[in-house]
């Protein structure tokens, strides 16, 4: 299924809806086109139909659901691609001595495999993972690293990021961000 059919869940409409205000607010559209895309906001059933109410008031890498599937590409800088973003089966992505940060913790897997096709020399690939997405590089490395520092899945058939192609005098790095920690306030008894 292409991604601009995927159904869009009532966070992915908020994320759009406060666009939205933040465009009226500082003059990008008017009280009623503001009106007639909220509207259309709310009454949005694919990603497809709500990425049509925003194209038009940031570029594409700002969008609140990015949908467009182009080869990320990171030249003596960094590039990054995290928020509500669709990721598709294979995903190219190349450095030459640059760096590629990807974010999965809000991202929609299009299948429970996804391959990172990676080229790399002299570059770094970051991937920052949710827990329970288990990630597994297949490709060769030339004098290069590889730091994959994910939490083990629950499940035998938890999603998986494969990570393959050629990295030459660079490194790939996967994490899990640590779990957030509740501190106990206690009171000193008197």
């Amino acid at each position: 299924m292409p991604a601009r059919d995927l159904r869009a869940s009532d966070a992915d409409r908020e994320r759009v809806v406060e666009l939205l205000r933040e465009a009226h607010g500082d003059g990008r559209l008017t009280a009623d086109e503001h009106a007639e895309r909220v509207e259309g906001a709310y009454a949005a059933r694919t990603l497809g139909e709500l990425s049509g109410l925003t194209a038009d008031l940031t570029p594409a890498e700002q969008q609140p659901i990015q949908i467009e599937h182009r080869p990320l590409v990171a030249l003596f800088g960094t590039v990054r691609r995290g928020g509500r973003w669709v990721v598709p089966v294979s995903l190219p992505v190349s450095a030459l001595f640059g760096t590629v940060e990807i974010d999965l913790r809000e991202a929609l897997l299009q299948r429970r495999h996804v391959v990172v096709r990676a080229a790399m020399l002299g570059g770094r690939l970051r991937l920052v993972v949710p827990e329970g997405v288990r990630v597994e590089f297949t490709g060769r490395s030339v004098l290069g690293s590889r730091d994959l520092r994910v939490r083990a899945p629950y499940a035998d058939d938890a999603p998986v990021v494969e990570v393959s192609g050629v990295v030459v005098l660079g490194s790939v790095g996967a994490r899990t961000p640590k779990r957030r920690r509740l501190w106990r306030v206690t009171r000193r008894r008197s």
